[in-house]
């Protein structure tokens, strides 16, 4: 151009000559914006001015942008615009808007040049983005009529959009909320996780067995990303070390990879709330440096000429690879070091624009890790202010810890991550010898302290000296952090007085904090329950509530009004109707009658999270009816009983449970005898769009762990958001809730948190005996009723002889008794309607917007930048 700027793709070819200013696609520090403003040509400006894209404000200018999309971007017209194209066309449209606002976004935050927090997840299980993002930016009614007049039906569209997969459960579904309420609360923030290209995988029923198939849910694209070829970051594995020492006798490091891939970027817009504030969430996808081999491909070797490339992409192909397997195992450990290798050298190339000295890396920069999956970039971070920047050890640690927080999300020993030290030491060498020193000068700094208790060195070291030795994932975090949290009340307790109590002895209680999850209102309950957010937008003034979620204390005075409660009642039978035309596309499964109770358990399968106490009570129900009396059954209080979730591969217990599952409903739903007064359904692949149809329609749902092994729940909060009542055991966020909504507002049962270890003790020393009622249940499983009882043994016998680890027989008779009073409660249509609207009416303490708001606080020391 001949106004002296120009664009580069890339940084890295130093040897050519340069303009004096140069636009970057990588972003600007404050004084390069100035100084690229100073010297842009008024004409220059005066057209870029006059040209500038305009976001759509009327359904006018959607339409132009509609027709526009489809004619050029997608090269259709009138007469071959399908809904695809349709959903596409809107999309594009939409997405021009925020990447507008996207642009002034990121502009606003590197003018102000205030502290920015990087949000690492493994999973961003983000759900649906269009109707997400007409709601946030208050153009769906716009846009709905619009469509309508070019001969669409935006529900129709909506519909066309495959769920992004890039989560399994709560763990994505959170850092999904969160990402939604950082752009809500103007806080500068950024999300980096991993582009799978066929997610965790489509889960489908066959013969009642979970199989898995691949998520191809980059099928027809994604037009909501916004893919950066030009951002290529190179990250390497295996090799090895070579160690020398300078002049003056100071030692270096240098790791010498044997193998190199490339990170390539794609942006994806995060908009908020009623704001023109949007922030990115950057996912990166592995692609080989030379994605092609000519050389072998002319020598005949067609296979291997490619294999470089099937190698690369195989990093971020699919979200959790089985890891029964070493190869797995290896897979694992190499997408978390990919991952964070090329979030991290991002972050880094934005702080060093701005010129700044490294003793200041952690007053600009916050780094969240979203349980251990990204703890390696402690190690990372280390290894590049060590290594390449040539920072001293101790100097490069304070700012490691400084900048790092950790987010713990288990209290179950078993399930904190570990990974084999002859893996690293293959996969990543240099970063073996980095854990060695920080746990060296770790465990010296404990001897120091406890100079007499030998016993707590092997207790805290990040090497667990098994048989193979580990690398203790969680104990790095907490060592490389200056906050850990948990995310209930309970968990956070539960964390300092077990399974990391040797660290709070050694650092203290302040290291340790709690921060209570939740979810963002406008996702699950203005977007999966419109009609109720309607309802109480008319009461409360308007919509403002889902930016202010303790708003809804106000519903409270309403609890009673029989009109409310009617309009309430006739907006869950809806959804009850929705969900029982879903079941029977699905399953095949007719709910004739849906103004029954609906009682739902959907969440990942695990025997921690006990669905198999629950299909086990869901036989017994089956066995109380079959035993009744003509007169006995019309008392029984006819339910729909629904399960969903998904299992890991290789867990073989999880992958039974849903087997029984199916069985049993297979043997209900078909038995004359019960007819209508018990159904029992699992619906396959569940995922956030099912979420958002399944939610609503709940009058009970399941939270029903073994007290002590659910960090917090987030699907709990969805249901009470909702109106559906809880069955739960005394764990997780369930504590909070009762406090919230009140104890007669929720059927609580079961063993508390603090005797479940004493009970274990008990079941291995000193006897075992299961109560008659699952002696019944057990009896008809073996007699064959389900299918051939020897597939079920496994699971009938960890219950029976094996110990019964998450105290299914302990809690079974309160857990049938808590049924009972669910019956006698659901009779009284109008108490329970009480119930419903008292709990979404005190449930606004659960909204995401507050817990960021915490985290902004006591951790991450950011602001809010102001419009």
């Amino acid at each position: 151009m001949s106004s002296g700027y120009d664009f580069h793709p890339s940084e890295t070819n130093n040897d050519l000559p340069r303009p004096k200013h140069i636009r970057r696609f990588t972003g600007f520090s404050p004084a390069e914006i100035k100084t690229i403003d100073s010297v842009i040509p008024l004409k220059s400006r005066e057209t870029w001015k006059k040209f500038a894209v305009e976001n759509f404000s009327t359904k006018e200018t959607f339409e132009k942008d509609f027709v526009r999309h489809v004619e050029t971007t997608l090269a259709r017209s009138l007469y071959n615009c399908d809904e695809l194209a349709a959903y596409q066309a809107t999309s594009n449209s939409i997405r021009d808007n925020l990447i507008t606002d996207w642009n002034k976004t990121q502009q606003k935050q590197t003018t102000k040049d205030q502290k920015r927090v990087y949000y690492l997840s493994l999973e961003f299980l983000m759900g649906r983005a269009l109707d997400n993002a007409l709601i946030n930016t208050n153009t769906r009614e716009l846009v709905s009529d619009s469509v309508d007049e070019l001969g669409f039906n935006l529900e129709d569209l909506i519909q066309q959009e495959p769920d992004a997969a890039l989560g399994n459960g709560g763990l994505g579904r959170l850092a999904a909320c969160f990402v939604d309420s950082l752009s809500t609360g103007n806080y500068p923030a950024w999300g980096y996780g991993l582009r799978y290209q066929y997610g965790i995988f489509a889960q489908k029923i066959i013969d009642g067995y979970q199989v898995e198939t691949p998520d191809y849910w980059l099928k027809f694209s994604n037009p909501w990303e916004i893919p950066r070829k030009e951002i290529q970051i190179p990250v390497d594995f295996y090799g090895y070390v070579e160690h020398s020492s300078d002049d003056n006798g100071v030692k270096k490091s240098n790791w010498i990879g044997g193998e190199r891939v490339l990170a390539v970027a794609y942006d994806f817009p995060t908009p908020g709330y009623k704001t023109n504030n949007v922030n990115n969430l950057r996912l990166w996808s592995a692609e080989p440096t030379t994605e092609f081999d000519f050389s072998k491909f002319n020598a005949g070797d067609y296979q291997n000429s490619v294999a470089g490339q099937q190698r690369a992409e195989s990093i971020t192909a699919v979200l959790y690879p089985n890891d029964n397997f070493d190869s797995g195992k290896e897979l694992r450990l190499k997408q978390q070091y990919f991952w964070v290798s090329a979030s991290l050298h991002d972050i880094i190339r934005r702080f060093k624009k701005t010129k700044r000295p490294w003793s200041e890396f952690s007053d600009q920069i916050a780094i969240q890790l979203n349980d251990t999956h990204p703890t390696l970039a402690i190690v990372e971070l280390q290894r590049v202010l060590v290594d390449l920047e040539g920072l001293s050890w101790d100097e490069s640690w304070e700012i490691v810890t400084s900048t790092f927080g950790y987010t713990n999300h288990t209290v179950m020993t078993e399930a904190l991550e570990k990974w084999p030290v002859e893996l690293f030491q293959k996969l990543l060498p240099r970063h073996l010898e980095i854990i060695y020193d920080i746990n060296l000068f770790f465990l010296q700094f404990v001897e120091k302290k406890f100079p007499k208790d030998r016993d707590l060195l092997s207790r805290v070291s990040i090497i667990e000296e098994s048989s193979p030795r580990q690398v203790r994932m969680a104990y790095l975090a907490i060592i490389g952090s200056h906050k850990v949290n948990g995310v209930a009340e309970l968990h956070s307790e539960l964390i300092r007085t077990t399974i990391f109590k040797d660290f709070v002895k050694i650092y203290g209680s302040s290291k340790f904090t709690n921060v209570t999850n939740g979810i963002t209102p406008r996702r699950w309950l203005r977007q999966a329950n419109p009609k109720l957010a309607e309802l109480i937008a008319s009461k409360l003034g308007g919509d403002h509530y889902l930016s202010n979620l303790n708003e809804l204390k106000n519903l409270e005075q309403f609890a009673e009004d029989e009109e409310f409660q009617k309009a309430w009642f006739d907006i869950k039978l809806d959804n009850k109707k929705r969900l029982s035309a879903l079941i029977k596309t699905l399953t095949g499964v007719e709910i004739k009658n849906p103004n029954v109770l609906f009682d739902i358990q959907v969440k990942r399968i695990h025997e921690y999270k006990r669905q198999q106490l629950n299909i086990l009570g869901v036989i017994s129900r089956y066995i109380k009816i079959k035993n009744s009396s003509k007169e006995e059954r019309a008392k029984i209080l006819p339910k729909v009983v629904i399960f969903g979730g998904k299992s890991a591969p290789g867990y073989y217990a999880a992958k039974l449970i849903i087997k029984l599952i199916n069985s049993v409903g297979e043997v209900i739903n078909n038995d004359e005898d019960v007819g209508d007064l018990l159904k029992a359904v699992f619906i396959p692949d569940y995922n956030v769009s099912k979420a958002e149809q399944i939610i609503p329609a709940s009058d009970l749902s399941e939270h029903i762990s073994t007290a002590g092994t659910e960090a917090s729940g987030t699907s709990n909060m969805k249901f009470v958001m909702n109106g559906g009542l809880i069955i739960g055991t005394v764990d997780g966020a369930n504590v909070e809730i009762t406090r919230e909504i009140g104890e007669d507002n929720i059927f609580l049962f079961g063993h508390l948190a603090e005797n479940v270890e004493d009970i274990r003790y008990e079941h291995r020393y000193g006897g075992y005996k299961i109560p008659d009622s699952l002696e019944q249940v057990f009896k008809l499983i073996e007699s064959g009723k389900f299918g051939d009882y020897n597939e079920y043994r496994s699971l009938v016998d960890s219950i029976k002889y094996h110990g019964d680890h998450y105290l299914v027989g302990d809690d079974f008779e309160s857990y049938l008794q808590a049924h009972e009073l669910v019956d006698q409660a659901y009779l009284d249509q109008k108490e329970w309607l009480k119930k419903s609207i008292l709990s979404v009416a005190n449930s606004g303490f659960f909204s995401s917007d507050r817990a960021i708001d915490e985290y902004a606080e006591s951790i991450w020391n950011i602001e809010s930048i102001q419009e």
